[in-house]
Formats: C-alpha cells, structure tokens, sequence
C-alpha cells in the first residue's frame, strides 16, 4: 500500500513540480490564513488579508478591538466567528511568546490537543497550522484528499482520522512530503478530480478506478 501512495505523489509530482506551499510572509500568517481559509476560496482570503498592509501581526490582531478584525476580514466570510477564533488562536501563540522555535520544541500531540480545544480549530485547520506554520510532519486531509481516496483504489479509510493514519503510515513521514503531497493532491483536484472530473489527460488516469465512469 505504501508504493501506491508513492506512485501517486511520483507521478503528480512529476507532473506539476514543486508548488512551494503555503504563500505565506510568515509563521503567523500561515495561521491567519488557515483560519480564514475555512469554508471560502483562497481568492478571498487573500483579500482579507492584503486588509492588514504590512501589519499582519499577532499584536495587531490582538489589539484590534472586534469591530475592526471583522470588518478587515469581512472577504473570507463567516467574519464574526473567525474574529473569534482568530482572537483565541493569537492568544494561543501568545503563551509561547509568539516564537516559532518555542512552539516547534513542544510535543506534537500536546501542541495538536491545544489547538484543537480552541472553539472554531478543527482537525483541518490544525494540521495546516502545524504543518505550515510550524513544519511538524503530519498530513492534512481535506475534501480534495477524501475525494481522492474515494476515487482512486485505496483503502484508506472515510473519517478524517482514518485517511490521515493511513497516509502516515504509509509514507516516509517528513515535512516536505507532507507539505509537498497535500499540495498536489488540492493542484490536481483542481486540475481534474473535480466534482465533475476531467479525466482526460489527468496524470492518475491509466491507474485510477475512476476514468471508465467519465
């Protein structure tokens, strides 16, 4: 099972080459990022976020009063509750004195229960701040990953949990891969596993399960 995942982030990278993800200046605007990412296109969120010029910071949002966060992220939608989770978020790197070398000497366990007991952190959101911001290993499952997995003949599981153990497990686990994998898999979903695929020319279609029902 491990060589099918291989032969997967092979041929995909073969394909598009090394996508350099996350566009980001800094740590902490990886973890804007993937707050506001939640449930909107990149495209807004990139909005959002050119609102703060060049004083993207922990200290800015954590200063702003609630009126000014909402209305500086009001692109990404849903702006009310991402203030709030943007808020609990600073805070929660604020304990580590907002020090990338602070977070990334803690447990990978303890730092994801932390992020996870903040209301709006979900299991996605998570692994992207701690992939992203923090370069820990470990693998973000999202739509493009689970319609990947229900597609192409792997069994990896449905549950969020289930596919990222089995990704894990299945491969070398570094950061780059992981960082690398996730990449390719939303560029070609994008590309072609789409909700309505397109399969032709798709790099996985002489292996995928799915091209005789396009």
């Amino acid at each position: 099972m491990g060589g099918r995942l291989m032969y997967i982030y092979e041929t995909l990278l073969a394909h598009y080459g090394e996508l350099h993800w996350w566009p980001a200046r800094t740590p902490y605007e990886v973890m804007v990022g993937a707050v506001l990412t939640q449930n909107t296109a990149w495209g807004n969120v990139g909005k959002a976020i050119a609102n703060f010029g060049e004083n993207l910071s922990p200290e800015k949002v954590s200063d702003a009063d609630f009126a000014e966060l909402t209305e500086m992220i009001r692109p990404a939608g849903f702006f009310n509750r991402k203030a709030r989770c943007l808020k609990a978020v600073t805070a929660w790197y604020a304990e580590y004195g907002c020090d990338v070398s602070n977070v990334q000497k803690e447990p990978f366990a303890k730092l994801r229960a932390e992020l996870l007991s903040v209301k709006g952190v979900g299991r996605e959101t998570a692994d992207s701040i701690l992939l992203y911001a923090f370069g820990f290993p470990t693998f973000v499952v999202d739509a493009y990953t689970l319609r990947l997995c229900g597609r192409y003949p792997i069994e990896a599981g449905e549950s969020y949990e289930a596919v990222k153990s089995y990704f894990e497990g299945n491969l070398v686990r570094n950061e780059k891969i992981c960082n690398s994998f996730h990449a390719l898999i939303v560029t070609n979903a994008k590309e072609h596993c789409r909700k309505k695929p397109v399969c032709g020319d798709c790099p996985l279609a002489e292996t995928c399960g799915r091209p005789t029902k396009c």
